[in-house]
C-alpha cells in the first residue's frame, strides 16, 4: 500500500483523530434500516439544525448523497440536469447518474468565473421551443467548486441563480461537499448557500476528517422520500451508529479549524510559486486546493508526480500538465514545509537533466 510521508492527494485521505476512535467504540447504536440508530438519528438532527434544514439523512458517500438529491427533483430517464461543466455532478458522477436513474446533464460555462452563475443558469434553462424534446429537470451547483480549484460560489451569485431557477420553475441541488470550507473562508453563515437550495449535501469524510459518511438534507417530506430512495439504492445500513458518531465528532470540532488548512494552502502556493514561477497564482487559492501548472517545471505531471512520490509527497494529475494538491487535517506545517522542499529538490533536479 502507498503511503507518503504528506499524502496531499485529497481531504479524503485523513485517519479519524483519537477523539472520533473514542466516540466510535462508545457509540450506542441500534438498526439505522428501521430508523431506531439514535447515534445516527442525533447527527441527522444536528446536522438539520446546523444547517436550516427540516431533516437530513446520513448515508455513506457523497456520490450516494448527490445521487439520492437529483432523484428526488429529476425522476424522468432521458431527463436533464443543468450543471456548469466542470460540476463534481458532470463529471465524475455523469455516468452514475445515466446508469441509476437515466438522467443526463446539459452543461455550459460563465468563464472566466467558473462555477454556476445566474447568467449561466438562465443559458441552461431556456426552454427547447424549437424542438421540444428536452427537458430540464434540475439546476445543480457546487460549493466549493472543486473543479475549479476549490474556490467559492459567493452567497450573493448563489440567491441570484436563486431566483432565475425560480423564474424557470426549476429546483436546486447543492453539491456542498465541501461547503464548511465555504463558511470557513468567507464568515457567512451556512444558510447563506442553504437557505436557497431546495436539497443540499455535505461530506463528513472530507475536511471535517470523518472517516466515514455524507448528510443529505431538505424539507421533511423531502427526505422522506430520500430514505425510500436510499433503501432502493442499497444504502441502508445497520448500526451505522459506530460510524455517525466520528461524523458528530467532526461536525462539531472540524469546522472550526478549516481556516488552517487554507492557510497552509497557501503558505505551499506561496512556496511552489517562489521556487517555480508561473506554477501557480496564490491569489486564486480561495480555499484547501493548489492547482499546479507543471510546464513551468518543464515535466508531464505524471513524470512530476512520480519524483514527487519518490520523495514522499502524494498528489494526483488534473490533467497532462496540471496536478493537484489539497490540503486537510492530516498535513501540518512540517508537511507543507517536506512538499516544499520536495518542490524545490524536483525542480533543481530537472534543471540539472537539461
Amino acid at each position: 500500500m502507498v503511503r507518503f510521508r504528506v499524502d496531499l492527494r485529497s481531504d479524503t485521505v485523513t485517519e479519524p483523530s483519537p477523539a472520533m476512535r473514542a466516540a466510535m467504540a462508545a457509540a450506542e447504536v441500534g438498526d439505522a434500516w428501521y430508523g431506531d440508530d439514535p447515534t445516527v438519528n442525533r447527527l441527522q438532527e444536528r446536522a438539520a439544525e446546523l444547517t436550516g434544514a427540516e431533516a437530513a439523512l446520513f448515508v455513506a458517500t457523497g456520490t450516494m448523497a448527490n445521487q439520492i438529491g437529483i432523484r428526488l427533483h429529476a425522476t424522468g430517464a432521458g431527463h436533464l440536469i443543468a450543471c456548469e461543466e466542470r460540476a463534481h455532478l458532470a463529471t465524475t458522477e455523469l455516468m452514475t447518474a445515466a446508469a441509476i436513474a437515466g438522467l443526463s446533464y446539459r452543461t455550459g460555462t460563465d468563464a472566466p468565473h467558473g462555477g454556476m452563475t445566474a447568467g449561466l443558469a438562465r443559458r441552461l434553462l431556456e426552454p427547447d421551443d424549437y424542438f421540444d424534446v428536452e427537458m430540464v429537470d434540475l439546476l445543480g451547483a457546487e460549493n466549493t467548486m472543486g473543479g475549479h480549484g476549490g474556490t467559492i460560489l459567493a452567497a450573493d451569485e448563489f440567491r441570484k441563480v436563486r431566483a432565475v431557477a425560480d423564474e424557470a420553475g426549476v429546483p436546486i441541488h447543492l453539491d456542498g461537499a465541501r461547503l464548511w470550507n465555504a463558511v470557513a473562508a468567507t464568515g457567512e453563515p451556512v444558510t447563506a448557500w442553504t437557505a436557497h437550495a431546495d436539497t443540499f449535501m455535505f461530506c463528513l469524510s472530507k475536511g471535517l476528517g470523518a472517516p466515514v459518511g455524507s448528510v443529505l438534507c431538505g424539507n421533511a417530506e423531502a427526505m422522506r422520500e430520500a430514505r425510500r430512495i436510499w433503501i432502493l439504492y442499497g444504502g441502508a445500513w445497520r448500526q451505522a451508529g459506530i460510524v455517525a458518531a466520528a461524523g458528530l465528532v467532526a461536525l462539531e470540532e472540524g469546522r472550526g479549524r478549516l481556516v488552517e488548512d487554507h492557510e497552509r494552502a497557501r503558505r505551499l502556493a506561496a512556496g511552489i510559486e517562489e521556487i517555480s514561477a508561473g506554477a501557480v497564482n496564490p491569489d486564486q487559492v480561495a480555499t484547501n486546493m493548489v492547482f499546479v501548472d507543471t510546464e513551468a517545471v518543464g515535466l508531464p505531471a505524471a513524470t512530476l508526480l512520480d519524483r514527487l512520490a519518490g520523495l514522499g509527497v502524494g498528489a494526483v494529475p488534473i490533467g497532462p500538465t496540471a496536478i493537484r494538491m489539497v490540503t486537510h487535517v492530516g498535513v501540518d506545517d512540517h508537511g507543507i514545509a517536506h512538499a516544499i522542499d520536495a518542490w524545490r529538490s524536483v525542480t533543481d533536479d530537472t534543471a540539472k537533466e537539461r
